[in-house]
């Protein structure tokens, strides 16, 4: 592994936690929007008596089909969200693909003058958390969003983002039983990650972080067979972007072939870093979605099969 060079990855600032009648946003910054399930998402909210909004163009779906409208539309709907004082949290209403050709159109001078905020999705809202660290220097959650089947069918997924919205102090460790040291050692870092297609798509944008030196890089995909996931983490290995990595969480891998295969990458790839992976952590696109906050110190450990955080995702 190249010895790591220039900045590495900080702690990054939190926001706040939320409180019982919190308002919050719902956007759709990337794909469509089923009606029927982010009324049921909606329900779950207001049942964790949060006040959510729903932004105007949620619904609107855009001639190619697999937008959630137009990106000037999607763009604002994020903007004035986030910049609305009222407001505590953005929650993602689903991910799919669009998030980059929106990011572009975002105020980030305004964004960071509204100060910390919640901001809640995974999939291809990596992007958005990557530009968040980047532009504005906040912590995010990648957590399950509010139109997701995943989130209206699963308690333990609604439980680990409601307990990390009010009461961070409580789930502090992180990782599902299935989690198990895939190679061995503990590290100490700031997470950072998201779904890795994503993470290579964006390199040399100046949305992304130029390495992940000093981070606990917390990784899953969706729908990349091995061969795919092997380019994708090649070519985040040939660019220099994991020199200097501490650690890796493996979350899941639905819809990429059979595990054993996937595993066998993964390890060939990763392996030869020299730092702590755990795999099977429970975050991403798998049954259960447990809620990590990236851009927080904490540390990973291989024989425990956990990431434990130094402090609170929020405030």
């Amino acid at each position: 592994m190249t010895p790591p060079s220039g900045p590495r990855v900080t702690p990054l600032t939190r926001p706040a936690r939320l409180r019982p009648g919190a308002r919050v946003a719902v956007v759709a910054p990337s794909g469509p929007v089923p009606a029927d399930r982010l009324d049921a998402g909606l329900d779950v909210l207001r049942g964790w008596d949060l006040d959510p909004v729903v932004a105007p163009h949620v619904l609107d779906v855009h001639p190619h089909g697999y937008l959630a409208g137009g990106d000037a539309d999607r763009a604002r709907d994020l903007q004035e969200a986030w910049c609305d004082p009222s407001v505590s949290a953005v929650f993602c209403a689903r991910g799919g693909y669009g998030a980059q050709r929106m990011v572009d159109l975002l105020d980030w001078t305004a964004i960071r003058a509204a100060g910390p905020k919640v901001l809640v999705g995974y999939s291809d809202i990596t992007a958005l958390h990557e530009a968040f660290a980047v532009r504005a220097g906040l912590v995010t959650l990648h957590g399950p969003m509010t139109a997701t089947l995943t989130f209206l069918k699963d308690p333990g997924t609604q439980e680990s983002l409601r307990a990390t919205l009010f009461a961070p102090e409580s789930v502090r460790t992180l990782g599902l039983d299935t989690a198990r040291g895939l190679v061995p050692g503990r590290a100490r870092g700031v997470t950072l990650g998201g779904c890795v297609s994503l993470l290579a798509a964006d390199l040399a944008t100046p949305y992304v972080r130029p390495s992940a030196a000093g981070g606990l890089l917390m990784i899953e995909d969706v729908g990349e067979e091995p061969y795919r996931l092997d380019r994708i983490l090649t070519q985040l290995l040939r660019s220099g972007w994991l020199d200097g990595v501490a650690g890796i969480g493996l979350g899941s891998w639905a819809q990429c072939g059979p595990y054993e295969d996937v595993r066998a990458v993964l390890l060939d790839r990763l392996g030869g870093l020299g730092v702590p992976v755990v795999e099977e952590l429970g975050f991403g696109h798998g049954d259960t979605a447990l809620t990590v906050p990236l851009g927080v110190p904490g540390v990973l450990d291989a024989q425990s099969a956990t990431l434990t955080l130094d402090v609170p995702a929020l405030t």
